[in-house]
């Protein structure tokens, strides 16, 4: 098994095994504070929010290749992610907007507001069954 993380200090997203050897960066160019990161191993992607100039959800393969924006617009502060794998639904939390919203894995399409709130900042947000968790500072 493999560990995936980023460093928004650096603009990096790298990997590793689950004992720390063989790590190496999968992807160093075209990132502004990669912020939280979600792999679906079985699909072979790989997601993450951006939180810089502009903030964004991307998804790439598990080696970096083949990277895309899922969602540019209507997000400031997108913080945790998570994927549902029943449904393949990505969701994501925004601490500025105070809503999870979610899309459809695969095309980022359908893109619907789960919960909105007001003065949540929302932090992380999990998916397991029918249920959605959620922190906030």
């Amino acid at each position: 098994g493999n560990i995936y993380w980023t460093d928004h200090g650096f603009n990096l997203i790298e990997v590793a095994r689950l004992n720390g050897t063989f790590r190496y960066v999968i992807i160093s160019q075209g990132l502004d504070q990669p912020r939280s990161i979600a792999v679906h191993p079985e699909k072979g992607y790989l997601f993450w929010t951006e939180w810089g100039q502009t903030p964004c959800i991307g998804k790439a393969h598990l080696d970096g290749s083949e990277k895309v924006v899922l969602v540019s617009l209507g997000i400031a502060w997108p913080n945790g992610i998570s994927i549902d794998y029943e449904e393949n639904k990505l969701y994501w939390c925004d601490a500025r907007t105070d809503k999870i919203e979610r899309i459809d894995l695969e095309s980022g399409g359908n893109r619907e507001i789960v919960l909105s709130g007001s003065n949540v900042d929302m932090f992380s947000v999990a998916v397991f069954g029918a249920y959605i968790y959620w922190s906030d500072r």
